[in-house]
């Protein structure tokens, strides 16, 4: 999402965003890379993990559980806003902490050491994923207008081991 998608969502309502071409995108290519990645994991992906060392194959479970976990938070906001633009939900009640965008700390944690040995097809659904994730968690705080989260233990580690080094 460009710095000037958000600066014309701001004073939009949610009614009107969700009938914006914006959105339509946005929902396309979500929508698009849930079923490319369920048709991955449940494919190739799983030829891949098969082959890969101990350690590496336990990385490839945890990144596509975080992988699997954005897809799904991204679908289900997108989903809800679907449902608001079809009058089959009040803007109320989608704006509510139950149908805002979920499980940060998890989708937008730093990744385990050792990602670029995984197969270059998860790393780029990885990426791809984050990306998606993240403009989703901007429309979220710009129509909903959420404070930023705070870190938690797992970003609270991270912003140590990153000023003080890590082995």
């Amino acid at each position: 999402m460009l710095r000037g998608d958000v600066e014309t969502l701001n004073g939009l309502t949610q009614q009107s965003f969700t009938g914006s071409a914006l959105f339509e995108k946005t929902f396309d290519e979500g929508m698009a890379l849930v079923e490319e990645t369920a048709r991955y994991l449940d494919g190739v992906g799983r030829d891949e993990s098969r082959g890969l060392p101990r350690r590496a194959a336990m990385l490839y479970a945890g990144e596509s559980m975080r992988v699997t976990t954005r897809l799904m938070q991204a679908a289900s906001w997108l989903l809800v806003q679907r449902a608001v633009h079809d009058g089959d939900m009040e803007a109320d009640a989608a704006s509510s902490d139950r149908y805002r965008l979920g499980s940060k700390e998890i989708c937008l944690g730093k990744s385990a050491d050792g990602v670029e040995s995984l197969p270059p097809a998860l790393r780029d659904l990885l990426e791809r994923s984050d990306n998606l994730y993240r403009r989703i968690a901007r429309l979220d705080d710009v129509l909903f207008g959420n404070a930023v989260p705070s870190p938690g233990a797992r970003g609270q580690q991270d912003a140590l081991a990153q000023a003080f080094g890590s082995e």
